[in-house]
């Protein structure tokens, strides 16, 4: 890649963070935030947005690394000492063998990704009220975002996905995703252009058939037939009608009166559904029905 197309992806991340920043105004005067780096290559790309940001940006906030050793056998403990000194940022190595416990609990075979997450989960948020972090930041991107929407949807019945900011589950901290806005593949680029020090999870990373990796690799072959069509998906997750749904919970459909105001539309399930040029690829629909909509449209 060359020099013109190195910089312009840097400059995209840097909107894209940027965006997510201001959209739900991830970040305050004042704030301490807790960058949790992992040693791959989400967390080093949001940590390395975050330190361009703060030079420029209008409000005054601090940034400091925090990593979980978890104890892992062969775990490079020197890698990240070495990379943050080099960086010259506030920075602390946390040290606690939850690979020990997890092995200990989970039998052989069974995916260890629940209870490694809950014990990983905890100890971050030890550490943040003992640093006195008022955010705690985590390098979840765009791609991680749909994939929990559909581990929700396929797997548990619920339309939910990953916030790109919520209070924790103990109501203490405030977790934010810088990244939301930002493609995995753009993020893997960055991370080969920029040469981090990767440290691969060989707890989890390495295990076949997670349900996580099945609606990757289903997502993986979406992007590559019908380009677009994650983009499509993702906006989507911020362009909710909730009266077109099905969840009495969040909206009265029971107070619905002949004579009220129509609702976003009305229902409009006799009509044929107008859909946007560029929304679509031609080869999911018959030739047809490409002429029909061609026609109308």
């Amino acid at each position: 890649m060359n020099i013109y197309n190195q910089n312009k992806l840097h400059k995209r991340l840097r909107r894209q963070v940027g965006e997510a920043i201001a959209d739900f105004n991830m970040i305050e005067d004042g704030d301490r935030i807790m960058v949790c780096l992992s040693g791959g290559k989400d967390s080093y790309t949001m940590l390395d947005i975050l330190i361009n940001l703060k030079i420029s940006a209008p409000i005054n906030f601090e940034l400091i690394a925090v990593n979980l050793d978890q104890k892992q056998p062969g775990f490079p403990e020197h890698i990240l000492p070495e990379y943050l000194k080099s960086l010259g940022i506030e920075y602390k190595i946390v040290e606690e063998n939850t690979y020990g416990i997890v092995k200990e609990k989970i039998p052989e075979g069974k995916t260890t990704c629940s209870l490694c997450s809950r014990l990983r989960r905890g100890i971050l948020y030890r550490t943040a009220s003992e640093i006195g972090a008022t955010k705690i930041a985590l390098g979840h991107h765009r791609d991680d975002i749909l994939e929990t929407l559909f581990l929700n949807m396929f797997y548990g019945g619920k339309l939910k996905a990953m916030p790109p900011k919520l209070m924790n589950d103990t109501g203490e901290h405030i977790v934010i995703r810088p990244l939301a806005y930002c493609k995995e593949k753009d993020i893997i680029q960055y991370a080969n252009l920029k040469d981090f020090p990767i440290i691969p999870c060989n707890l989890c990373g390495s295990q076949p058939n997670l349900q996580r990796q099945v609606i990757k690799d289903m997502l993986n072959e979406w992007d590559k037939k019908f380009p677009g069509r994650i983009e499509t998906m993702f906006r989507a997750t911020q362009n909710v009608t909730l009266s077109h749904l099905c969840d009495p919970k969040l909206f009265d459909f029971k107070g619905i009166k002949k004579g009220d105001d129509i609702i976003n539309g009305g229902d409009i399930a006799f009509d044929r559904e107008e859909i946007p040029v560029n929304s679509f690829d031609a080869s999911e629909i018959s030739e047809q029905d490409l002429i029909l909509w061609k026609e109308v449209n």
